[in-house]
């Protein structure tokens, strides 16, 4: 069933404070005039999908999502091309992958052109809030959670589904720098069975207590390990990882069930392969990576996601150790991935996988 999008019209913000926002948007703090919601019933399915002002939501305090967290979300961007264009990256992959968390935590599920038109309308309503300035965009976050107001352990009759959006500034501020990591061997991030490969709310609640002791240490993230053996690298606390070798291949954890397939994983791979690249899914030991850092075997690392694309890993840390990545600056093979995907992003190369959305 596809939806069809109601208006209600916002108060616009004032041109005095959304050039303010442009100007310093910084990440996930301010938001542009409207949102998208609606709501589904096991009787109505879909249904109310309406474009309407940004505004708080209205819940009781027995809904479900309070109490059980089924709730999942989603991230992508939109960036304005030099042209005063408007483009989303890889919106219809984001959509099928909502649709497997939805599964996953019992949520029903939404078409894909249902989400990619929600996308649409919501930044076609708000095109002037997406900043044009090098490495902004438009963060867009589509979120589904239980709202019915019930007590029980059961799967949702009441959902809601809601699109927000943000003005994002540049992740690096000052160039592309390299961050620490901190191996945490107290805390999992996902168990076999567990909902791992979902982009769940619970994932990342799970993933704060962790990321305090990074900070503790010295360090900006945290990679955990797999929960059976406590020996294979799976993921940061949101993002997938990256090892260069000397041999020319690049390696990166196979997908296991544990580990959310990421888009901008996905990609890398693609680009990767284009650039000459032996790409390699594989399970890696955190072990293989302290001595590949140690002996030059492995010479850049770097993590992927949304929010910063690519980020060079400059020095691993552990409970009575550390190693550093080269001289600790970005690598060459990073920086060429990086280049290559936000290229691509920003329009300045030609999109030769019909990866990029127009909106508007």
């Amino acid at each position: 069933m596809t939806l069809l999008f109601a208006h209600e019209p916002a108060t616009p913000t004032s041109a005095a404070e959304r050039e303010a926002v442009l100007g310093d948007p910084g990440f996930g703090t301010r938001f542009t005039d409207h949102m998208v919601t609606a709501t589904w019933t096991p009787d109505a399915g879909w249904h109310d999908a309406t474009l309407r002002a940004y505004a708080p939501i209205a819940m009781d305090p027995a809904a479900a999502v309070l109490h059980y967290a089924q709730a999942i979300f989603e991230g992508l961007k939109a960036y304005r091309h030099d042209d005063g264009s408007v483009w989303a990256f890889r919106p219809e992959a984001n959509a099928v992958r909502f649709q497997a968390s939805a599964r996953r935590l019992a949520l029903p599920t939404l078409d894909a052109a249902d989400f990619v038109a929600a996308i649409d309308a919501l930044v076609t309503a708000d095109r002037d809030r997406v900043p044009a300035a090098p490495e902004t965009s438009l963060y867009l976050r589509p979120f589904m959670f239980a709202s019915e107001a019930f007590l029980g352990v059961r799967p949702a009759n009441d959902v809601t589904f809601c699109l927000i959006a943000s003005p994002a500034g540049p992740y690096f501020t000052t160039g592309v720098a390299g961050v620490s990591i901190w191996v945490s061997t107290d805390y999992s991030r996902a168990a076999p069975g567990g909902t791992g490969a979902a982009k769940c709310a619970g994932n990342y609640a799970a993933s704060l207590l962790a990321m305090q002791q990074a900070a503790a240490h010295g360090c900006q993230q945290v990679v955990f390990l797999d929960a059976v053996e406590r020996t294979w690298v799976e993921e940061l606390g949101g993002m997938n990882l990256f090892f260069v070798h000397s041999d020319g291949s690049l390696v990166t954890p196979e997908l296991t069930g544990t580990i959310l397939e990421g888009i901008t994983r996905s990609s890398i791979l693609t680009l990767a392969a284009e650039q000459g690249l032996d790409v390699v899914e594989r399970r890696v030991s955190i072990e293989e990576w302290q001595s590949g850092a140690a002996s030059g075997e492995i010479t850049e690392v770097f993590a992927c996601g949304t929010a910063a694309v690519v980020t060079p890993v400059a020095r691993l840390v552990w409970d009575g150790g550390e190693v550093s990545l080269g001289d600790g600056e970005p690598g060459p093979v990073t920086l060429g991935i990086r280049r290559a995907l936000v290229d691509l992003q920003y329009g300045r190369v030609a999109d030769r996988y019909g990866w990029m959305h127009k909106i508007c």
